[in-house]
């Protein structure tokens, strides 16, 4: 047995600590670095963990957990904007298509099965520069500090440091021309239907919604937007103008959409929809990157989380199997790039289908949206959602 890797993990969101968990097991000797000044139980809104990245979860030692503090995704409920019923993706029975959860629950659930396996998590630690030396890999950071390791991974999201590090002339963010928004509701009056996430194409903008137990209403809506906007710029727009806006965009759709506009008390967040289709490399020397820093994906089809924690468990296996960092990171690259292009591909598709306010458009995609359902129940996106990683299986070169 040779001397334990020491990887520098950058970023404590999801890929982050389930990278370190699984770099761990694999016999490396992983720290966390956040640029955050100290975590944040309750930021951002929710997200979806397909059944996919729930077996990840499983895995990982956390999945009952997610199940404990999420709501069960069962069946995908599909309106008009006229209130016509399009019909239902998924099962009411059988394994649950995932589980919808608050981002920040997720994000704290990982961090600390990180830290009860003794993985140090260091916060106020936002890289600005990196330095490769033969073997070694050293992290300078804005407080001044500085960390040397064997290899650094890169899971600091979709406007990464590390990406534009190492990969200078790595293609940029595409703006999809969607913003999301949402909110939570606590004292609007509808019913709860287990496992069902409702999806509206309202008049002029998208809208989902789910109850869980005890009444509590997670939505959020989509809309196009004209520019590039950055979520700061999205921020810097008052909060009353925002519900203003949204509540005009929906006043007219069926019940209860507008009822839960009403009744959202809490903050809303308003965010602009990147994604990062192809890359050329996804690793330089010995730091590679995985997760949203090298392949975000839209909301749309509910893969963000589930494809991190792929990536995690993936590179975790090649590093322990292939002992050569630049022949492993080329090996994680080859494993996962036709899968999550394609991914983010369809995540895209499904987003322009949300595009249509044309009365025209609407028509057609009213009447052909219940063929679309149908196939998808026909087993049509199993290769998305079925995909299995057994970790005791061996990576060759």
């Amino acid at each position: 047995m040779g001397k334990s890797k020491r990887a520098i993990i950058i970023g404590c969101g999801i890929a982050g600590p389930a990278a370190a968990i699984f770099l761990k097991r694999a016999g490396c000797d992983p720290f966390i670095y956040e640029a955050m000044p100290e975590h944040d139980d309750y930021a951002g809104l929710f997200l979806n963990v397909a059944r996919n990245g729930v077996r990840i979860l499983q895995e990982l030692g956390v999945a009952e957990r997610i199940r404990r503090e999420g709501v069960e995704m069962r069946i995908m409920s599909f309106q008009s904007g006229s209130g016509k019923w399009l019909g239902n993706v998924g099962q009411p029975d059988g394994e649950p298509q995932g589980y919808t959860i608050k981002r920040g629950v997720l994000h704290r659930v990982l961090r600390e099965e990180a830290e009860r396996q003794g993985i140090p998590v260091k916060f106020g630690k936002r890289l600005v520069d990196l330095r490769m030396t033969g073997d070694n890999v050293i992290a300078y950071f804005a407080d001044g500090s500085s960390v040397t390791g064997d290899f650094l991974v890169g899971c600091d999201g979709i406007h990464s440091r590390l990406r534009q590090l190492i990969l200078p002339n790595a293609a940029q963010p595409a703006y999809t021309g969607l913003i999301s928004f949402g909110g939570f509701a606590h004292r609007a009056a509808v019913p709860q239907q287990p496992g069902t996430q409702h999806m509206i194409f309202g008049k002029k903008a998208f809208f989902g919604y789910l109850v869980k137990e005890g009444g509590e209403i997670y939505w959020f809506g989509n809309i196009e937007y004209p520019g590039t906007p950055t979520r700061q710029e999205l921020e810097a727009i008052p909060e009353a103008e925002w519900r203003r806006r949204i509540s005009e965009l929906y006043q007219d759709d069926p019940h209860p959409v507008p009822e839960i506009i009403r009744q959202t008390t809490s903050k809303i967040g308003v965010y602009p929809i990147y994604d990062l289709l192809a890359q050329s490399a996804w690793h330089s020397g010995s730091a590679v990157l995985i997760g949203d820093a090298i392949h975000a994906t839209s909301p749309n089809a509910g893969q963000g989380a589930s494809l991190a924690l792929e990536d995690a468990m993936v590179l975790a296996k090649c590093v322990r199997d292939i002992d050569q960092l630049p022949q492993a990171f080329a090996a994680f690259q080859e494993l996962r790039r036709e899968r999550v292009e394609r991914i983010v591909r369809y995540s895209r598709k499904i987003g322009q289908r949300k595009h249509a306010t044309n009365p025209v458009q609407v028509f057609f995609r009213d009447l052909l949206l219940p063929y679309f359902l149908r196939a998808a129940n026909k087993q049509a996106t199993d290769w998305m959602y079925d995909y299995r990683i057994a970790w005791q299986d061996q990576v060759a070169l």
